[in-house]
């Protein structure tokens, strides 16, 4: 009967899924990133950024201790995006755009405009998009209240916000600075090259 028994029980053991972060890292770093996705779970914040954040320090070589401390830097990040987003009248914030609000405040967004990007977005999907077109825009350089000013107008209009950020490196790629970019986006100017700037056999601008 016992025999029966854990022969029943054997596909479903086999079922179980593995631990991601087994042979990874050393066990008491496996073990405190467990915990703070655990914390994170129980705070309906996504976990499973926390533990991907690991298995990618881990994959490049990185202290065991540092890796512990950058999923626990996430880990707030995470929390602060969904406080803003919540503070937008966002009673349960979808795991997308607590996720893009995280990487909107870590390229230097202010909690505040976390906030009103996500109260401005509206839709949930949008609202992803937004923060995440957000952070994209202020990594390229674009200061963040430009940032915020041009996706709210950008919400307002037809147009795909993940157009964005190519255009503002399309006129990067012109020798415009990010800023003057996206200004002429806000202005409805599509990217023109710098005439101080000698042009490429293909059409594009090259540094002296």
């Amino acid at each position: 009967m016992l025999f029966c028994t854990l022969a029943a029980a054997g596909p479903l053991l086999a079922q179980q899924p593995a631990d991601p972060l087994a042979g990874r890292l050393p066990p008491a770093a496996a073990a405190q990133v467990r915990a703070i996705a655990a914390q994170a779970s129980a705070r309906a914040l996504p976990a499973a950024s926390l533990v991907q954040k690991a298995i990618e320090g881990a994959a490049k070589g990185v202290p065991a201790a540092r890796i512990v401390a950058a999923v626990q830097a996430l880990a707030d990040q995470l929390a602060s995006a969904a406080g803003a987003i919540h503070d937008a009248g966002i009673t349960l914030p979808d795991s997308a755009s607590i996720e893009a609000g995280a990487f909107a405040l870590t390229a230097g967004l202010s909690a505040a405009q976390v906030r009103a990007l996500a109260k401005a977005a509206g839709t949930t999907g949008q609202r992803a998009t937004a923060l995440g077109v957000a952070g994209t825009l202020a990594a390229l350089g674009v200061p963040t209240a430009q940032t915020v000013d041009l996706l709210s107008r950008s919400l307002g209009s037809a147009g795909d916000l993940n157009d964005l950020a190519g255009q503002v490196e399309a006129g990067m790629a012109h020798g415009q600075s990010a800023a003057a970019a996206a200004a002429g986006l806000a202005h409805g100017h599509p990217a023109t090259p710098n005439p101080h700037r000698p042009t490429t056999a293909h059409g594009g601008s090259r540094k002296p």
